[in-house]
């Protein structure tokens, strides 16, 4: 089940990110067709980082970020000097120190977002250009059903502060494409291979 959320589907519970990231928009909140007990984010932790299958396996998907990152370089929106602890410092210069101390889990390598820090139900990265500084939250929420009282979901929250009169532009202006094209594709690559990978965890 990939579903878009109200906001407050993500501000009502009580994430540690509250604590450090009130400065930024909640801009999109939705709910992952992945499924699985208590102690499963650190796999589908693993699943967005291990390789680029997840992040670009629809070829939708990839021709827009295609044409995101030929923008992008025609205009220099990621250029070093645009990006974290450059044009902005990381979230994790605001971490408290029990998460700074903790598990800062795996970078992506399929799309420039660098990891924050992850507990047993939330995983958080973060990303910067010149346009915006980007965070996406995941998070694994309690999701019981009659034959799986312990079953929970994942769900996905994206977090934005703009840079400007710019920002906010590139938002409104990429706002139709995330809606209809990145994200429908990319949440539904994300579940399959989430099944994929429990059928053969299962017949191993």
């Amino acid at each position: 089940m990939t579903m878009r959320l109200p906001r407050t589907a993500h501000t009502s519970r009580p994430w540690r990110i509250h604590e450090f990231a009130d400065d930024f928009q909640v801009e999109d909140v939705w709910a992952l067709p992945v499924t699985g007990g208590p102690d499963e984010l650190d796999r589908l932790v693993r699943q967005f980082t291990n390789d680029d299958r997840t992040a670009l396996s629809s070829p939708v998907v990839r021709v827009l970020f295609a044409i995101r990152w030929k923008l992008g370089a025609l205009l220099g929106l990621d250029k070093p000097d645009a990006g974290l602890n450059s044009r902005v410092g990381s979230l994790r210069e605001r971490l408290p120190e029990d998460l700074r101390a903790g598990t800062r889990g795996p970078d992506l390598r399929a799309v420039p977002f660098t990891s924050v820090y992850q507990t047993r139900q939330e995983w958080v990265a973060e990303s910067a250009n010149r346009t915006v500084h980007a965070v996406m939250h995941i998070s694994w929420v309690p999701d019981p059903t009659p034959d799986d009282p312990t079953r929970h979901r994942a769900r996905m929250a994206v977090l934005v502060k703009p840079n400007g009169l710019l920002g906010a532009v590139y938002m409104a202006g990429i706002k139709p494409f995330r809606y209809l094209g990145v994200y429908p594709k990319l949440l539904s690559s994300i579940g399959r291979e989430w099944e994929a990978g429990r059928t053969a965890k299962a017949t191993a």
